[in-house]
């Protein structure tokens, strides 16, 4: 049983650890605040989840996932997701080979480890729909022939919530297969002069290794990880407050849809790998609260009588973690 005041780490667990500590300092070196961001870009890798991305352009969304990357020492690949990007762009297609007279599967983007789904909500819904069952099943069929993705594969998709015109909103289902929706802000004034010191000292943004980032961590990390969250406990306490919660977005009056078992389920997983990183064997209601916003708020579809009055998802959410009873 593992112990419930300090979790006890096995070798491979405990470098696991340091090594995931060192990440998060490691993506400093490139990325000025933006720390939640990290953590749930951290928490995805651990939960094998994807994460959506929200922000204006210029908030470094793209040197994030690179930066990611790099101190992973992982492969990843950039979509710029257009009007008139076809599913074979994204996932690859039959290529003619006229020597052989035969034709050849010819990889796409998505054979990587991260990849970054820029704007994801500027194509239309045949595209988005290519990344489904990659994202659910990690594989990608053509021609009825199933093809495995590498281990670990993370989508990391990003979409502007200013400019609408000319969008394509993502459906339900597909929105549902994220198991974060992160906002990331602009920085705060500190540390937007820290960004703008780092360029006035030459920082250059296309040249991480120049800043020094260096891989911390990998694969065999990630994994060691995994199968230490796999023994963190989870009371029926909480195991019924995460259905209590998710019961309760179901049941708002501001709430047409709320979040369904795969959202209970999603809020179960991350809780627990934020517990294993806090160096706990057990989950706490507090770890729940903690990333119950980014893991719910998408999954929520408000009724139009409440938008018009100004009601938002994370409204409920803040409103539903003070009235839903905590377990003692």
């Amino acid at each position: 049983m593992t112990d419930q005041t300090v979790l006890q780490k096995t070798p491979d667990a405990a470098r696991a650890s340091a090594a995931l500590a060192a990440l998060r300092t490691e993506i400093g070196k490139a990325v000025v605040g933006n720390d939640q961001a990290v953590l749930y870009l951290v928490l995805a890798l651990l939960c094998r989840g994807h994460v959506l991305l929200e922000g204006v352009p210029g908030v470094a969304k793209t040197l994030l996932v690179r930066a990611l990357a790099t101190s992973l020492d992982l492969d990843h690949a950039r979509v710029q997701f257009t009007p008139d990007l076809m599913p074979g762009d994204v996932t690859g297609s039959q290529i003619y080979d006229p020597h052989s007279a035969e034709f050849t599967f010819r990889q796409g983007p998505v054979f990587t480890n991260l990849l970054l789904a820029d704007e994801i909500n500027r194509t239309p819904p045949k595209t988005q729909s290519s990344l489904l069952e990659s994202m659910e099943e990690r594989q990608v069929s053509v021609d009825g022939q199933p093809r495995a993705l590498p281990d670990p594969f993370v989508v990391i998709a990003t979409q502007n919530p200013i400019e609408q015109e000319g969008t394509y909103p993502l459906p339900e289902a597909q929105l549902d297969r994220f198991l974060f929706k992160v906002d990331i802000r602009l920085p705060e004034r500190d540390d937007e002069f820290r960004i703008l010191q780092r360029h006035a000292n030459g920082f250059d943004p296309r040249d991480l290794g120049a800043a020094g980032l260096r891989p911390v961590a990998g694969p065999a990390d990630l994994a060691a990880a995994r199968a230490a969250i796999a023994q963190v406990v989870v009371s029926p306490e909480v195991l019924a407050y995460i259905v209590d919660l998710c019961r309760a977005t179901r049941s708002s009056p501001a709430v047409a849809h709320g979040a369904s078992t795969r959202g209970a389920t999603a809020l179960l997983a991350a809780a627990r790998a934020f517990a294993w990183l806090n160096g706990r064997g057990y989950v706490t209601p507090d770890d729940v609260k903690t990333v119950a916003t980014a893991v719910l708020r998408h999954r929520l579809r408000l009724r139009p009588e409440a938008e018009l009055d100004g009601v938002s998802a994370e409204g409920v959410l803040s409103s539903l973690l003070v009235s839903v009873p905590v377990p003692v």
